[in-house]
């Protein structure tokens, strides 16, 4: 599956292209059907407000077209659910947050206050990128884990030098 292919599949609209899609990627097996969910997770990360309707659409249709995604993987039986998750929440984000707000840039943080585990931050995402992880981290959110989506105000950067290192060279 090219990522064309995967364009072709979300601009087809009689039933019959996306049954016929369905089948190329049947016969494509493994492979084929890993290029799917890859390139559909792309677009979960890449869509934007006027594409929500789209999107919602082709992915209710992707479940009726491959309704045992676990027959290429089991890894892949809860897929529809995940995405449809991840969609909602993006969704929920994208109403929150007004698109004149959404410049800069925004980092998801993920911690525990009552752990001794790190905080885990993903910094440096474009707000588009942000509200698809956002998502994609409340699928296996613990009780007492804290996930936020917050945009960078103030920022200072610095990278360290190797000849200041206090570790040997290898």
């Amino acid at each position: 599956m090219s990522e064309s292919a995967f364009h072709q599949y979300m601009r087809a609209e009689p039933e019959e292209l996306e049954q016929t899609y369905s089948e190329r990627v049947a016969l494509g097996g493994y492979f084929s059907f890993y290029r799917f969910i890859e390139d559909f997770r792309d677009c979960l990360k890449t869509y934007a407000d006027d594409d929500a309707v789209l999107v919602r659409r082709k992915l209710s249709r992707a479940r009726e077209l491959f309704p045992d995604p676990e027959r290429f993987s089991p890894s892949w039986a809860a897929v529809w659910d995940e995405f449809e998750l991840i969609f909602g929440i993006k969704n929920d984000v994208l109403a929150a947050i007004p698109v004149a707000e959404r410049g800069g840039e925004w980092q998801i943080l993920l911690d525990n206050p009552y752990s001794h585990q790190q905080v885990v931050c993903y910094p440096g995402l474009p707000f588009l990128e942000a509200a698809y992880l956002y998502g994609y981290f409340q699928r296996e959110l613990k009780p007492n884990e804290l996930l936020r989506l917050q945009r960078v105000s103030d920022l200072l950067s610095v990278n360290g030098s190797k000849a200041a290192s206090l570790l040997p060279e290898t």
